[in-house]
């Protein structure tokens, strides 16, 4: 992805996330599976959300026009954290456990499609092509630490 955008790495990572989510799905009944597969996701989702407020929403916020959109999302991706801090003191797998994960599902699909649909081509409307790959490149520099901190976050 020598060319690559800031928009093409993040949905690249959101459809690695909708992948992992399915393959939760699938692994239902399978605790140990389910669990390493939670875990997988709630290191990438926090990692890159991170990476995402430290280049995408900085350079929005930065800008009067896209500021709004960026407030928003990033609100999203406190919720999101919400969600993930509230299932750590909830019985892995357990009723509530699953009721709450359910509503993290539904929350995060919303988050990745209205950023997808509206939040990246606004943007990408006022970014010029040189600031969307500085952007794309400056993510892949922060993502790696940001994977790191977020698997020591246990």
């Amino acid at each position: 992805m020598a060319d690559a955008t800031i928009f093409d790495r993040l949905k690249q990572d959101h459809d690695a996330h909708r992948q992992l989510l399915a393959k939760m799905d699938d692994a239902a009944d399978e605790p140990d599976r389910l669990e390493k597969l939670f875990e997988q996701f709630r290191v990438e989702v926090t990692a890159h959300a991170a990476a995402e407020e430290e280049t995408l929403y900085a350079t929005m916020l930065a800008r009067p026009d896209l500021r709004e959109d960026a407030q928003h999302s990033v609100s999203e991706h406190k919720e999101i954290d919400d969600y993930l801090e509230e299932m750590e003191d909830q019985a892995f797998n357990g009723p509530e456990w699953r009721e709450t994960f359910s509503q993290l599902k539904k929350r995060y699909l919303h988050h990745i499609e209205e950023e997808e649909e509206e939040m990246f081509p606004d943007a990408a409307k006022e970014l010029s092509d040189a600031e969307e790959q500085k952007l794309a490149a400056v993510f892949a520099r922060r993502k790696p630490a940001e994977l790191e901190r977020a698997a020591q976050q246990d």
